[in-house]
């Protein structure tokens, strides 16, 4: 996805990319920083992430104890809506859950047979270590 600083951002907090997502990215993308404040704020930055294509981003904001060595992003498919139906944790909490819908569907130019639209619907469990937020694990339904 072709997105710029001005672009509504995908998370869907109606915000500009520059304004919300782009800028926990940038930090990262900068110098490593993981800056976002909650569990929710961080499952927004990593479905944009997905939306974006930005592993690097996603695997570091990954827990240690359960990231993969590489995600393998299907660049088949196009992240296009995030719905959050609840979260918990906050800036100062150890432990959080965001649980969550993500709209996806085949990207412009898949063949007429070939053509997937789909919800993915998670309840992801998230951890703060060290004063930053990781993605731990989640239950897909």
């Amino acid at each position: 996805m072709n997105i710029t600083a001005d672009t509504r951002c995908p998370c869907g907090t109606g915000e500009t990319y520059g304004s919300c997502c782009g800028r926990l990215h940038a930090a990262f993308d900068a110098d490593g920083s993981l800056t976002a404040p909650t569990p929710e704020a961080l499952m927004r930055s990593r479905f944009t992430a997905f939306a974006v294509g930005h592993e690097a981003y996603l695997l570091a904001t990954w827990a240690p104890q359960t990231r993969p060595e590489s995600l393998g992003l299907d660049e088949s498919l196009r992240w296009y809506r995030l719905d959050v139906l609840g979260s918990t944790g906050g800036p100062f909490d150890a432990a959080g859950t965001v649980e969550f819908a993500a709209h996806y569907r085949s990207v412009p130019g898949t063949p007429e047979g070939q053509r997937v639209k789909g919800v993915q619907r998670e309840n992801s469990r998230f951890v703060r270590n060290g004063g930053a937020w990781y993605y731990l694990d989640g239950n897909v339904s």
